[in-house]
């Protein structure tokens, strides 16, 4: 198997954003990472079997700001070795509310806790070292301590963690749906490892109004960890998939996005009751009131 790696050095926002980028807009997703590099940060990209052909690369660039920005992007053919599993091992458990978000070379130190989740570094995003998937299972936790939703949507779930955290603390059943058929597939194994298969539901779905996900609502809850300007073109739908009353979190957005998010969301009829930021990442709670 060949495994092609690529690295990228900014600023710790800029690596913050650009793992959230790629994980979210390249098919197949790269397995993501950053660390600390002296004054800046790496990204680095590991990549299994075909490379992203310029086209995805560019709309990664534009998301970012600047169209240019990877078209020469060099990548290192690497020995084959397992490099998801290695990138792992680097991971370290993350703390969100009362959260304990863990690998699997972890496991032994959260066998006792309550609201362990076990989510491995993989092709899907959401590991909670991320400002936005912290957000989310911050948010998650303040909303369990006031009381429980009859179902939960979890649109864009990714490695469905926030799908699993969902069941662990805030409603019996989750529909966790996804556009992308390997993420849906991710979530799904991690649902499975994490004990709640019988509570949570996988989707590929790429509209709120596909039957997949409108014939279970409208939800008490709405979760969607996507970005910006995604979230800003679902307000109407979301509007019609969410019940009266009921709550929506959204995260994926920059600290200065989320005023044009929210304002988004209030001319539909939402309501703001709450925002954290966490490492420049915005995550909103807001409520629907006709």
């Amino acid at each position: 198997m060949v495994i092609h790696k690529a690295m990228i050095e900014a600023s710790r926002e800029d690596a913050e954003m650009l793992a959230l980028l790629f994980s979210e807009m390249l098919d197949p997703a790269p397995a993501v990472s950053i660390e600390e590099f002296g004054d800046s940060w790496l990204v680095e990209l590991y990549f299994d079997g075909a490379l992203p052909d310029a086209v995805a690369l560019e709309a990664v660039g534009e998301a970012a700001g600047d169209a240019n920005a990877f078209r020469s992007l060099e990548f290192e053919v690497l020995p084959d070795r397992n490099w998801v599993e290695i990138t792992q091992r680097g991971l370290h458990p993350v703390q969100a509310g009362r959260f304990y978000v863990h690998g699997s070379h972890d496991r032994a130190r959260a066998c006792s806790r309550a609201y362990a989740i076990e989510i491995d570094a993989g092709q899907a995003f959401g590991t909670a070292h991320h400002g936005t998937t912290r957000g989310c299972l911050t948010m998650i936790d303040r909303l369990a301590k006031a009381g429980r939703y009859a179902s939960v949507l979890d649109l864009g779930t990714g490695s469905g963690i926030l799908a699993i955290a969902a069941v662990k603390s805030l409603t019996y059943k989750v529909l966790a749906a996804d556009i992308d058929p390997l993420a849906v597939r991710v979530a799904a194994e991690n649902v499975i490892l994490n004990g709640v298969s019988g509570r949570v539901h996988t989707v590929c779905a790429s509209r709120l109004d596909q039957p997949a996900i409108r014939e279970r609502g409208p939800f008490p809850l709405i979760i969607a960890n996507i970005l910006a300007g995604p979230l800003i073109a679902l307000a109407p739908g979301m509007r019609r998939a969410v019940a009266d009353g009921g709550d929506i979190i959204l995260s994926g957005l920059l600290d200065h996005q989320a005023q044009m998010v929210s304002a988004s969301y209030i001319a539909h009829g939402f309501v703001k009751r709450g925002q954290l930021s966490i490492d420049g990442w915005s995550t909103l709670l807001l409520q629907y009131r006709g």
